[in-house]
């Protein structure tokens, strides 16, 4: 399970980088993973289609 955030990239940071400006998701080292979206929205339903969160299951009582 990888712990991904937002992370806008604006025009200045971009040109540094040689990437394209906008929204990417973004590993806790800064590694980009996807991107540019054109949103934050976007960026984090990407971040979902990664990495969706665990399922909690219902742990049911045995039967007597």
């Amino acid at each position: 399970m990888q712990n991904l955030s937002p992370r806008h990239v604006k025009t200045e940071e971009s040109l540094r980088l040689g990437v394209v400006s906008g929204w990417y998701s973004t590993k806790v080292s800064g590694t980009f993973v996807s991107g540019p979206h054109d949103s934050e929205a976007d960026c984090l339903r990407r971040i979902l289609e990664i990495n969706p969160p665990p399922v909690k299951v219902k742990k049911t009582a045995p039967a007597a």
